[in-house]
């Protein structure tokens, strides 16, 4: 049978044996000095992440994270590559290193996608130190393609900011809460967004929220104010964090500084406490019991015991090491 590449698919591909054949991949210090070296690692983990060279790399990039992960979501058509392009931008401007990954929805019959993001994104391809990826989101509702989450741990050691770029489904976009720092939820004026937005569950999960196009000017300004009536409502308590919600015009540049402040101040309020490391471990511990469930299912992950990630060792190393002895059970 063939397996399904990447980590929301991957339980099935970690937990096969190793494959013979698969060539050495380069060092994080190797990739970072260039994007075809990193476009060659990224197809490899996608053909085979259960291969031993590729769990090594994955293994080293989780215990060196450098960049902050933010993850762009929102309804279809609200502006979230062009907003994506923008920050990039801004980012580049400051001498910051930028990676993006960007996800298209894919068909449901023939399984193929347009990847169009990127050619939104208006980057240069000249410039080394940007690099996009496009990935379709397969059978995932959720935002995120199954190759995702494996990409973002490397290219989390590769560059100074990643941008994660949902495919936009609506209410059930929340598993990119699952693999950014900063979650900035996209809301476009006069659409019904906002009303969208205090229905579902995406109430729950940005860190930032920002009104786009407000160049549409006072239907932008009714959008915001309902955006924070519906943030009013959330019960969580965020420890001294309270949700700014922005108006930016990504076309124009209007607002664009003050959201990429916002997003510096988040990232410094994470590094307090403790924060930015508690959020990762989190993720991490539910990436390998999501794993593992979608490859073994509910009794097999109850067979599994209780599952602890140890510290230093990366989600798909210890989903490998779990699945070897499920499978002789």
């Amino acid at each position: 049978m063939a397996l399904e590449p990447g980590f929301g698919a991957v339980p099935a591909a970690l937990c096969s044996l190793a494959t013979d054949g698969i060539p050495i991949l380069p060092s994080l210090d190797e990739l970072r000095g260039s994007k075809a070296a990193l476009a060659r690692a990224l197809a490899a983990l996608e053909h085979s992440p259960q291969a031993p060279d590729n769990l090594a790399l994955l293994d080293s990039a989780y215990a060196a994270p450098t960049a902050q992960v933010i993850g762009l979501t929102g309804p279809p058509g609200v502006g979230k590559s062009t907003l994506a392009g923008a920050l990039i931008r801004a980012y580049r401007a400051r001498g910051q290193r930028v990676g993006v990954i960007a996800v298209d929805p894919s068909s449901r019959r023939s399984g193929g996608a347009l990847l169009g993001d990127r050619t939104r994104l208006q980057t240069d391809p000249s410039d080394e130190d940007v690099f996009v990826r496009s990935m379709a989101a397969r059978n995932r509702l959720g935002g995120l393609a199954d190759l995702t989450l494996s990409a973002m741990l490397l290219m989390r050691a590769l560059y100074d900011v990643l941008l994660i770029e949902t495919v936009g489904v609506g209410q059930s976009e929340t598993d990119v809460a699952e693999a950014a720092d900063s979650v900035l939820f996209c809301v476009q004026p006069g659409s019904g967004d906002s009303l969208q937005f205090m229905k579902a569950g995406i109430v729950e999960i940005p860190d930032l929220v920002a009104v786009t196009k407000s160049d549409m000017g006072q239907a932008a300004i009714r959008a915001r104010a309902d955006v924070k009536g519906a943030l009013g409502l959330a019960a969580e308590e965020r420890e001294g964090w309270t949700v700014p919600v922005l108006l930016v015009a990504a076309t124009t540049g209007e607002g664009i500084d003050k959201l990429v402040g916002e997003l510096d101040r988040h990232w410094q309020w994470l590094g307090e406490a403790g924060r930015l490391a508690a959020r990762r471990r989190a993720q991490a511990q539910h990436w390998l019991e999501a794993g593992l469930r979608d490859r073994f299912g509910r009794e097999g992950l109850a067979r599994a015991g209780r599952l602890e990630l140890p510290d230093g060792r990366s989600p798909f190393r210890a989903a490998a090491e779990i699945a070897k002895r499920l499978a002789k059970l």
